[in-house]
């Protein structure tokens, strides 16, 4: 049983897959006392922590929309705010260890696994870019020159990456990564919802094989986030 910490585009298709029927199936020990891994280490720790859980679901969904895959099977925790596990199961940094012995010989995911730190940063930055401009500036920098570990940076992007992006920050991500694609759409992107421009985004995407945006982490996550805020708003 496992629930990746790692953003879901790393995970290839049977791995994607199959954290969502886990994830299903924690959801149902703990909402309908359905038998199963109740004492597992990844059962306990999502423990009074569904909505966090009902959050990793919607990005996990938002990756399988990605791929070409339906899904009719939606979770809901209920109200309240998301408290995120205090603890891994395994650090962020050996997740993305663990897969690399996983898929040796095997497909990768959308997002293939970085093999060094000026990789993982480059998959993330339009995520971190969403979020945090000032750490966006600072840590290319550090990244580029060799200051920074590739465990600490995998240790900084997962609750980066957890945080709901303000809207004015994920309009000027998006706006960047329009760039990649406005020679091909028709679509006024001054006039565009963010939402309507994250689909158009990742349509050309898919079209035109633009490779930096499909090793990017925020195609799926940034869509999924702003869908989430929109329906959430005011609560």
């Amino acid at each position: 049983m496992r629930i990746w910490d790692i953003d879901a585009g790393f995970l290839n298709d049977q791995s994607l897959l199959g954290e969502h029927r886990e994830l299903h199936g924690i959801f149902s020990i703990f909402q309908n006392n359905k038998k199963g891994y109740p004492r597992h280490p990844e059962t306990l720790r999502w423990q009074d922590r569904l909505k966090s859980l009902e959050i990793r679901h919607g990005l996990i969904v938002e990756e399988m929309h990605l791929r070409g895959f339906n899904h009719k099977s939606p979770v809901c925790a209920g109200p309240g705010d998301p408290v995120w596990p205090d603890a891994f199961i395994d650090l962020p940094r050996d997740q993305f260890g663990l897969l690399k012995t996983k898929y040796r010989d095997k497909k990768q995911g959308r997002i293939p696994l970085p093999k060094n730190v000026l990789e993982l940063w480059a998959f993330h930055k339009y995520s971190v870019m969403a979020r945090d401009p000032g750490f966006y500036r600072t840590m290319g920098p550090e990244v580029a020159q060799n200051r920074v570990s590739f465990e600490t940076l995998c240790k900084e992007l997962v609750p980066i990456l957890r945080t709901p992006p303000k809207k004015e920050r994920l309009i000027n991500a998006v706006d960047h990564m329009w760039g990649y694609v406005s020679g091909f759409s028709d679509l006024h992107h001054h006039t565009s919802d963010p939402g309507v421009l994250l689909r158009e985004i990742q349509q050309q995407d898919r079209m035109h094989d633009v490779s930096y945006l499909i090793r990017s982490t925020a195609l799926a996550e940034l869509k999924f986030w702003h869908t989430f805020s929109t329906k959430h708003k005011g609560d």
